[in-house]
């Protein structure tokens, strides 16, 4: 893991603002903080502690690196297919961590609403 990947995990789980090279971590008026790559939100944390990933639309080498740096975040790959926490998984928007107890995705917000 890259120092730039820790330092910028640690000021998006704090909430505080991270600026190095093609990585910053903004924090919002509601208290929400939000982890770009390159200008991409890549990670947010919500005020109240829920972790949300994804890609950015970009899978790269640093995009899985800084991924990585999170709490609850292990991404690897296999024959071009990422893998979060042993899932296979596209990239899209995914919450990793809710302190209200289960991980969800929003497919499991949409089963729970029916």
């Amino acid at each position: 893991m890259r120092e730039i990947s820790r330092l910028a995990s640690i000021a998006l789980m704090n909430r505080r603002k991270f600026k190095r090279s093609n990585t910053e971590v903004e924090v919002h008026f509601d208290g929400a903080a939000t982890m770009r790559l390159f200008g991409n939100i890549i990670a947010a944390h919500s005020k109240d502690g829920v972790l949300s990933i994804g890609d950015g639309d970009h899978q790269t080498v640093t995009t899985k690196d800084r991924l990585n740096a999170l709490p609850h975040v292990s991404i690897y790959q296999r024959n071009y297919q990422w893998y979060l926490n042993g899932e296979k998984w596209d990239g899209g928007w995914t919450v990793v961590f809710t302190p209200f107890g289960k991980r969800t995705t929003p497919e499991d917000d949409m089963e729970e609403s029916e």
